[in-house]
């Protein structure tokens, strides 16, 4: 059932920002949630892209659990790769990040359907922008009274071949610096220029000389593009640079952008954090869950540490202290032609979410 889903998640092409892919995702997620579930259309984060979903159980119990996944992928239509099958090995664009995720979010409703005893709510989020999202995520304050989330990006084993999820990510923010300058010919007349490019490359140096992942907030700074220029006879007068920013904490980043020159030799720097997203350590809140989830499971499940971001982060920052991630199948390349998952980690990884789930909600 679960891999059934999972083809069919995977052969609608869903980059960010197709409003019509989107909601054909948004109908299948729906057909796939259980009869019981009440369905409810939800704004988006990003304007101009399809409304978010959000699914709920209503139960007798107490406890409020959320599910969070996300629907769309970073791969154009050109590129998109349709689902095929080698062996234990599923391939597809976005099987793994994260229609794999999705698909095992949507069987757990499934079966806490049938357990309304266990819970007071039981909520999925699936979102349409996660992958290319720069605008604030809306959805923290929904979810702010939930006793825990679980984020079902893909999962991971340890070294010692242990299961494990992600309890920790760092914070990530893209800076944009915007440069204008001077335009003229190089040949005849470069004096009257004003390089929007030896502005962006001296920026980038300045921030890439923060760098300090060895430092009490683990910050990297790494400048990751740089645009300038039209023409190889003409002074560039206009640019752009992004650059990647990661650390322990957001604040981290506030040096990095205060040392930043409104004027660089008389080209005109604007720069701006384009995205923001908030860590995660939720080792001490979750401690116990992955304890009494690993007896009822019988193998640990060990809780881990991951660079990329995540919507978890911002469910964490929002109030839900005990927030879980990375419960999703396992597989490999995600954002690449070559993205896969294993055929046997479904059942394997949607035993441990399962664990998690019970554990959480003391069946």
């Amino acid at each position: 059932m679960i891999e059934r889903e999972l083809e069919a998640l995977v052969a609608v092409s869903s980059p960010s920002g197709d409003v019509d892919a989107a909601e054909e995702c948004v109908a299948l997620a729906t057909a796939f949630l259980p009869a019981e579930a009440e369905v409810e259309r939800v704004p988006c984060s990003t304007p101009e892209h399809a409304d978010d979903m959000v699914g709920r159980l209503r139960g007798s119990g107490t406890r409020r659990l959320l599910l969070l996944g996300h629907l769309d992928t970073v791969v154009h239509h050109a590129a998109h790769r349709p689902f095929a099958r080698d062996g234990d090995r599923l391939t597809g664009s976005g099987v793994v990040d994260m229609k794999g995720g999705v698909a095992l979010s949507l069987a757990l409703m499934r079966e806490l359907a049938e357990r309304p005893d266990l819970y007071g709510e039981i909520a999925i989020l699936l979102v349409n922008d996660e992958e290319w999202r720069t605008a604030p995520f809306m959805h923290a304050e929904r979810f702010a009274g939930f006793d825990a989330c679980l984020c079902f990006e893909g999962g991971e084993r340890t070294a010692q071949g242990d299961e494990a999820v992600i309890v920790r990510r760092k914070a990530a923010a893209t800076l944009r610096v915007n440069a204008h300058g001077r335009s003229s010919h190089s040949g005849s007349a470069p004096e009257l220029g004003r390089s929007a490019l030896l502005a962006l490359t001296a920026t980038a140096q300045l921030v890439a000389s923060h760098d300090d992942p060895g430092g009490p907030d683990r910050l990297t700074a790494v400048p990751t593009i740089l645009r300038s220029g039209d023409a190889f006879n003409v002074v560039p007068a206009e640019g752009e640079l992004l650059c990647d920013l990661r650390a322990d904490r957001l604040e981290a980043f506030d040096p990095v952008f205060a040392a930043l020159p409104a004027e660089l030799d008389e080209v005109r720097l604007e720069s701006t954090m384009v995205r923001a997203w908030p860590g995660l350590d939720s080792r001490e809140a979750t401690a116990n869950v992955l304890a009494e989830a690993s007896e009822r499971l019988g193998r640990p499940i060990v809780g881990s540490e991951r660079g990329g971001a995540s919507d978890a982060s911002h469910i964490a920052a929002g109030g839900v202290e005990c927030t879980i991630d990375g419960l999703g199948p396992l597989g490999g390349g995600a954002h690449t032609p070559d993205e896969w998952v294993s055929l046997d980690s479904l059942a394997a990884r949607y035993e441990v979410a399962r664990a998690v789930a019970h554990a959480l909600l003391g069946a």
